[in-house]
Order: C-alpha cells, then structure tokens, then sequence
C-alpha cells in the first residue's frame, strides 16, 4: 500500500506540497483539500511525531494570555474552542479546572474572578466561577489547607492531541488530499529566477529519492521551520526559539481526583496543570529553551522532574508524591518566535507567517487555532494559486460521525469516545472485531479493536506508531506496555506483514525508544 501511494505521488501535479505532519500542518491540508486543490502533505517521521503529540492536552481559550493583555489571541481561542468541543463530542471533550487561590499569593480573588468573568464573556457563555471551599475541601481532602481561600472554575478542554491530528488528516484524505509519514524533503526544488518550485523527497524506508514540483511549498514544521528556510538566501532574520515542554505520567490510584486543577508553582509563579486524562493524571508543563540536538526526539531532564513533583506536592501535600509513582514522561519542543525576552514563558504563542522566495512558512500557534492558523496560511498563499472557493470560517472542520446503531457491549461513552476519535471509521471498527476485542486494554480506555483498525488503516512504519501515537497504551502502561505485546503482536503482526524477525526489531526498537525518552 505505501509503495502504490509512492508510485502514486511521483506521477501527480501537485498545487500545494505541505511539509509537516503536526497540526498545522494537517489543518492546511483539510482546508486546501476543501477548496479543490491538489495538495500533498509530507511529514518526515510519524504524523503529529514532534509538538503535536506532546502537548498539554488542553483544548484552551489561554487564560494566560488575557493576564498578560493579548485579549486578541485570547478571544481567537476561546472561540475555536467552542467550535471544537460542538464538533467533536468525545475527542474534545469540556472539562472545567480548579484554581485554588491562597493568602498573599499575587493573583487575590477579586482579580482572577474580573478575568474569568471577561474569560466567559468571550465564550459568549456565562458559567460559574466560584467553587465552594466547603465542597472543595470534602472532595480533595488531600489539598493544601493553610491559608486556602477560595476556589475558581476555569473552563476548558481536554483532547487527545494525537488522536485529533489523525482526525484533521482524515477529513483532508476524504476530500482528496494526499499525506505519507517517514518521507523526508532534502532539499529545496528552485526556478531559474530562484523561486521554490518542488522538493526533493526521500522515502526513509527504502532510502528512494525523487522531485516533485508544485505552485507552492508550504513549511509547516513546528520548531524545525529554520532548517528548510536556511535555504532561502533572503530570508528574514526572524528565527524559532525552540522551547521545551515537559510533563509527567502519574498513576491516578495515588492522586484520586475528581476534578483537573490549575495551580501556580511556588517557585516562579507559572500555571502548572494536574489533569485527568485517558485514566491517567498528567501533570505539566515546563517552559526551557531547549538545546540538544533537534533531530533526536526531546526528553525530560531530571530539574523538570523535581520541578513538576515540587508543584503537585506543593498543592497536595499529603499525597507525598515522588519519582516511582511515574508511569511515563512526556517532552515536546514548541515553536515560538523569538523576540528576545530573557523568560521563555513570555514570549508570545501566537502563529507566524512568512513568505520568502515561493517558500510559505507557518509557525508557532496553539493546538485550539489550528483552523484559524490554516486559513490565514492560505489566504496569504494567494499570490502562487489564486483565489479559493469553498473557504469559511464558520464551516464546520469535521463531518457527522457514523451514526450507524450496532449492538455491542460497549457503553455510551465508548461510542462516543470512538466516534469523536475515528469518524466516519466508527462502525468499521466495530464489525471487524474479533472475539474479545471490544473490551478494554487492561488499564486503558482504549478497546484492542482500536490496535487492529489502526493496523489495517493508519500508515503504522514502526511500532512506536502504534504505542505512542495511534494509541496512547505506551504513554499509559507500566513499561510502555511491554507486558502486553504479546497480545499486540496476535492482532497487529498479520495486518502489518511483519515476519517474526521484524516484529523482534521493531519491539526492540520501540523499548529503547520508550526507556530513552519516555520514561524517567
């Protein structure tokens, strides 16, 4: 199937070429794809591989943006937002934070209630703010109570992000476009005149190399924009601070909360989450400029560990939590612009645009404007494919889910967990279970059935797609799962056309990968 889709590629007359796999990317494909046009995207390891599966989770309006007075992004994202968790019931799910506020802190209880009420206002929504102490203290009597004076509801998203970009790229595929993962651009294609025209593309599996010419290229690589811009000999002197963003993986069994919190760190004062997700609680995020090697995968340092334990103990300090209550780590890089401030946590998270020499790049941005991001992007490429129909904001990203009715045993919030993450794919997953495969991972909210689509459907090169991306079972299990790989291999093995000595490979390939970046 990857050597047709291949053989396909090289044949075609390409409008746009998109290079990157994260979620802006996957947003200009869906949106290009929509307005007609024959687009390609390419991603040079696995889709959503670098940030865009290791964020926060969070599906959020930034908060922390009206703070700083960026009422302009704040509004943008509040408004995205909404549309998501409308459009994708059990992928975007709505999931209200606790702020506990406490004596002499800097942000006293009239100032963060004025801002959570502007905060509403431009959700158009108006929702409670206050949590009660009385009810907070019965329900996590494991918080912090000296100098404890009130609690507030900051309300907000929580997704799977991986799970979101797939989502995005499918709904691009259904109206036409073109996505391969492990496909790497080497170099730039260029004119007579010197404007980029193409690419040279290099299939990482077999080591193939070839052109593809296009209108336009659009470098949609998050943190590694500056690698392809260092070929256009006019490009601006703007660059990408790249920042790195840790979290940790914690057993809820040691933290059993009933609500996600939002909780200042006692250190430096910067919002730390503590949020329930996939059964699991994660915990983040630091804010460093990061300077290993960008082409190894990021990993969390042992600072940011102690950093994010000194948070969660600073809140719940009964808890006593410590490093063997972590089940796994997680650490993405960020691109954000750099203007220079000497706080990484200060400078903005809003997106860029530049156009240099027939090279588009878009970068930074929040996983909740992706659309706005992707928009922006294609009016601003104008220039090299002409006007485009069929583009609104206020159109929905993501058709109905398959609505089918299939008996089974699953309950009502697996269905709609499984329709917000696999659409139109629902039903098939469901009638191609095998015997047992509807019910749960051990541990887990995700069903084996979920393995055996993926398998079949979703471009797995190697295993650490399956573990870490597709799903999350690696991030959510003890040693990344490897207790159940047995079972993985029953299912997955026939599907991918591994022979045993490749599935050898690929499992030891994806422990080290685990045990290097993943773990602590």
């Amino acid at each position: 199937m990857r050597t047709r889709k291949l053989e396909q590629i090289k044949q075609e007359n390409w409008d746009i070429i998109i290079v990157g796999g994260g979620i802006t990317g996957a947003g200009i494909l869906r949106e290009a794809a929509n307005s007609g046009l024959k687009v390609l995207l390419v991603e040079q390891k696995d889709f959503s591989w670098g940030t865009s599966s290791r964020s926060t989770k969070m599906i959020h309006g930034g908060l922390r943006y009206l703070k700083s007075g960026d009422v302009i992004l704040t509004y943008k994202s509040v408004r995205e937002r909404e549309n998501l968790l409308n459009e994708l019931p059990g992928l975007a799910k709505n999931n209200a934070f606790i702020l506990p506020v406490y004596k002499g802190k800097r942000f006293q209880k009239w100032l963060i209630h004025i801002g959570l009420i502007i905060y509403n206002i431009l959700a158009w929504k108006w929702r409670k703010n206050i949590f009660p102490k009385k009810e907070l203290l019965k329900l996590t009597p494991s918080i912090k109570q000296n100098g404890f004076q009130a609690g507030f509801l900051v309300n907000d998203g929580v997704t799977d992000d991986a799970r979101l970009v797939l989502r995005v790229l499918d709904e691009a595929i259904d109206k036409g476009a073109t996505a391969i993962n492990y496909c790497k651009v080497t170099k730039l294609l260029k004119s007579n005149n010197n404007k980029v025209n193409g690419v040279n593309l290099k299939d990482m599996e077999t080591s193939e190399s070839f052109d593809l010419k296009s209108k336009l290229v659009i470098n949609a690589t998050g943190a590694w924009v500056d690698n392809l811009r260092s070929e256009i000999k006019k490009s601006n002197s703007l660059k990408i601070r790249p920042l790195r963003g840790s979290h940790l993986i914690l057993s809820k069994d040691r933290i059993p909360l009933k609500h996600n919190f939002l909780t200042m760190h006692p250190k430096d004062n910067r919002p730390v989450t503590i949020l329930l997700w996939e059964g699991r609680i994660l915990l983040g995020t630091t804010d460093k400029d990061h300077k290993n090697n960008m082409n190894e995968e990021a990993s969390i340092t042992k600072e940011e560990i102690d950093y994010l334990l000194e948070a969660i103990n600073n809140i719940f300090p009964k808890l006593e939590i410590k490093k063997n209550d972590i089940i796994a780590t997680i650490s993405g890089v960020r691109p954000v612009v750099d203007s220079g401030k000497k706080d990484p946590s200060k400078e903005s998270r809003d997106y860029a645009i530049w156009k240099e020499d027939g090279l588009l790049t878009v970068t930074g941005g929040k996983l909740t404007t992706f659309r706005i991001t992707a928009l922006d992007a294609l009016k601003q490429a104008k220039k090299y494919i002409g006007e485009l129909s069929n583009i609104e904001k206020n159109k929905n990203i993501f058709s109905d889910y398959d609505k089918t009715i299939i008996k089974s045993i699953l309950k009502k919030e697996q269905v709609i967990r499984l329709q917000g993450r696999y659409g139109r794919h629902f039903s098939e997953i469901i009638k191609n279970a095998q015997d047992n495969e509807l019910k749960l991972i051990p541990n887990t909210n995700t069903i084996w059935a979920e393995l055996r689509y993926a398998a079949k459907n979703e471009s797995i090169v190697h295993l650490d797609d399956l573990m870490l991306r597709r799903t999350r079972i690696g991030l959510l299990l003890n040693n990344g799962g490897s207790d159940i790989l047995s079972k993985v291999k029953k299912i997955c093995q026939p599907l991918l056309g591994w022979n045993d000595e490749k599935w050898q490979k690929e499992v030891d390939r994806y422990l080290e990968i685990w045990k290097k970046y993943y773990s602590f």
